[in-house]
């Protein structure tokens, strides 16, 4: 008799330039995975936005390219699936017919600038930070609902007949999963929107007046454990459950296993972000980090986080290749990178779309400073990764001063992490040990590991620490004291060239 094949966990990773999904094993191990672009628009300086459509559109090419990629056997011993995705990005669709009620606005969109900064002069950041450990910033969704409501027709219209549905993409993909029945969320989704309170984890009615929202059309707010209903008939990977909801962020950090406080991982995708556990404490930061939800149990019971998040990692590569065409590949900013000794005192600031932590300045803009004539393409590529190492730099010097502690390591995913000499940057500018996973894909992982836990395939995360350290690369500073701090000292110079630029 043949014997059942071990059980599967399915990722539904979302992202902002291409959605995933992914096969793991109950190890954390990845079996399989299938991914679809999905297009950015940027229909103004500083504007971000997406189809929700086809949004939903790439995640269903995703798990149809999967599940065509793998065996009948591998296919039925699915028996869970979580989903993790971009967070913030912000949709508004109609109850009755699911249909969107204009743009989706991502993450990166600054075009509610004027309405923080109105919010801020009267007065409301001081008790919304404190009850949502966030900043009065376009970066989260609670402008981003307010635009749509006041220039969307079809949002306003929908708001008045009571037929309006509010939600984030993990949201929004749980609609479509679920035939359009379920309309939830999870709390490390809803701890970004600044309509949460943080350590009551409820919806906070005051916020949502503020901003014109209609208590029913929030989604109902759930533990990210839990029933979140099947996969409807007539889709791939139909009938199996959907038991975890994670923020991309969040996801890594369980994902790399940072499962104890004072624990940190930094993801370089779109953007790069640090989030470092904090347990059962909300610790809070004067210093421009976020106090944020990291995940829960089937309960509900919080472990929290401090994050510190850059709009742009990535898009610096990106960039690179399709604004300066230096680069005809992602792949090829290494090589051109290794060209060169040195950066040759070239600084690329990576502000495109202004900057997150810490300066929550979405007016600022990206600098290129210190080329000379002598400056060639290899000094642009390198002063490019080390832009993003240097940023990344000061989020951890923050994040050490709030947590009272060096990090002693930081360990690092996202597609920039294959980077040899971006690691050896961090290390460098951080004096920190930098550990990078075989497998760079933690967001995918974390998510999937937190349905196994929900589903009984896994026992305790806390047995597969002991694989982590072996299943990675190191990479140990090669700098003096000396050498990072002058170094530093003239990033951050850098730094504030390009504030307030766009102003």
């Amino acid at each position: 008799m043949a014997m059942a094949a071990p059980p599967l966990l399915l990722a539904l990773d979302q992202g902002t330039s291409s959605s995933r999904a992914a096969l793991f094993d109950t190890d954390g191990r990845p079996v399989a995975s299938a991914s679809a672009p999905l297009e950015i628009h940027y229909p103004a300086d500083g504007w971000v936005e997406q189809s929700p459509t086809a949004i939903w559109e790439s995640q269903r090419l995703a798990m149809s390219r999967l599940e065509q990629a793998i065996t009948p056997e591998q296919r039925q011993a699915v028996i869970s699936c979580g989903i993790t995705n971009q967070r913030e990005t912000t949709t508004l669709w109609k109850r009755s017919d699911g249909s969107p009620c204009g743009p989706a606005l991502v993450w990166q969109d600054g075009r509610t600038a004027d309405l923080c900064e109105q919010w801020k002069a009267s007065g409301l950041e001081t008790s919304w930070r404190a009850k949502t450990g966030l900043m009065l910033d376009p970066y989260f969704s609670a402008s981003k609902i307010r635009w749509l409501l006041d220039h969307e027709t079809a949002a306003s219209s929908a708001a008045a007949q009571g037929d309006l549905c509010f939600g984030t993409v993990e949201s929004w993909l749980l609609w479509q999963l679920s035939g359009g029945t379920i309309h939830a969320t999870d709390m490390s989704n809803a701890s970004r929107t600044l309509l949460m309170d943080l350590e009551r984890r409820q919806w906070i009615d005051d916020a949502c007046a503020e901003i014109g929202l209609p208590k029913q059309a929030l989604p109902e707010l759930r533990p990210c454990r839990g029933d979140f209903g099947v996969i409807q008939a007539g889709l791939p990977f139909a009938g199996v459950p959907i038991q975890a909801l994670l923020g991309d962020q969040q996801a890594a950090t369980l994902g790399q296993l940072c499962l104890k406080p004072g624990e940190g991982k930094c993801t370089y995708g779109t953007g790069a972000f640090l989030v470092v556990n904090t347990g059962s404490s909300i610790r809070h930061s004067d210093a421009g980090l976020l106090s944020t939800l990291g995940w829960t149990d089937e309960h509900g019971t919080p472990t929290y986080c401090l994050e510190g998040s850059l709009f742009n990692a990535g898009t610096v590569v990106q960039w690179l290749r399709d604004g300066l065409g230096i680069i005809g590949s992602a792949e090829e900013v290494n090589p051109l990178a290794q060209e060169v000794e040195n950066a040759a005192g070239v600084m690329l600031v990576p502000a495109f779309t202004g900057w997150g932590t810490p300066h929550w300045d979405p007016s600022a803009r990206g600098l290129l400073i210190g080329i000379t004539r002598d400056t060639r393409r290899g000094h642009i590529a390198r002063a490019a990764l080390e832009g993003i190492a240097l940023s990344v730099a000061s989020l951890v010097e923050l994040a050490e001063q709030a947590m009272e502690q060096s990090l002693g390591e930081l360990a690092v995913d996202g597609g920039a992490a294959a980077s040899d000499l971006l690691l050896q940057a961090q290390a460098d500018s951080t004096g920190l040990r930098v550990r990078r996973p075989v497998h760079l894909e933690s967001t995918a992982r974390g998510v999937a590991l937190l349905a196994g836990l929900q589903a009984g395939a896994i026992s305790d995360l806390k047995d597969l620490v002991p694989n982590r350290s072996q299943d990675s690369s190191v990479f140990e500073p090669q700098q003096t004291l000396e050498q990072r701090q002058r170094w530093r000292q003239r990033w951050n110079d850098a730094v504030s060239r390009s504030l307030h630029w766009n102003g």
